[in-house]
């Protein structure tokens, strides 16, 4: 993994058009080939990002840019669409970079973790003709809980929490809007599963177009048969 920290503007290009003015950041590229933006905060979420398959590209600036002061251009362009990164490096404040070896992934405790098998051995919960594509589906931001296709083909990803808040409500709409860059997987719609969730929640799913299922871990456990029941 290499860390650059740097003054730099940065320009997307390609399903959407964003820029970023000139600011000190922190850049990382990872070993997938994937490259991240990140200011000092906004927690771990980057700036902008291009993810895999994508190649990165360092060249000199043209006499314009150079005149601006601008050192170095990285062009991170995706392998499977138009999409384009450009990074204009002003000043390099640190540069280096690091083997991290192979991690073995995020492992969820306790229930979270048995929802999510659970939920992917029923995967029906969600409706019928819903298949599972995998658990732990990896992204440049973390990996996605559950990724599946509905009845038509469309991609689903399922972010399962134990209670589900406002904040896992944001971390799925993070996930849904790095998966819907990939041309393979999008339109990619998104389903917010937990034991109890929050009327907070709910709602700002329901405005972000995010479905929202309850999930009754005993049931799905064997343990209660919902269907004996009196009340």
């Amino acid at each position: 993994m290499r860390l650059v920290v740097a003054s730099c503007a940065a320009r997307y290009s390609g399903r959407l058009n964003a820029h970023l003015p000139r600011a000190t950041r922190l850049l990382v590229v990872k070993s997938d080939g994937s490259v991240l933006l990140h200011s000092d905060g906004g927690s771990y979420k980057p700036l902008n990002w291009m993810s895999p398959p994508c190649t990165l590209a360092v060249g000199e600036p043209d006499e314009e840019s150079s005149a601006a002061g601008v050192t170095q251009v990285w062009t991170v362009q995706h392998a499977k669409s138009d999409d384009r990164l450009e990074i204009e490096l002003y000043e390099v404040l640190h540069d280096s970079a690091h083997d991290l070896g192979v991690d073995p992934g995020l492992v969820k405790d306790g229930v979270e973790a048995h929802l999510q098998e659970l939920l992917a051995a029923q995967i029906v919960l969600l409706g019928d003709g819903h298949t599972l594509v995998r658990r732990e589906y990896p992204t440049a931001i973390g990996p996605v809980d559950i990724l599946a296709k509905d009845p038509t083909g469309g991609t689903v990803a399922i972010e399962i929490k134990r209670r589900g808040d406002i904040d896992g409500v944001e971390q799925l709409t993070r996930y849904l809007e790095l998966l819907n860059r990939d041309p393979l997987l999008a339109p990619v719609r998104g389903v917010f599963a937990a034991q109890e969730i929050k009327p907070q929640a709910r709602v700002l799913a329901v405005d972000r177009g995010i479905s929202c299922l309850v999930l009754d871990y005993d049931a799905m456990r064997g343990v209660d048969d919902v269907d004996s029941r009196l009340f």
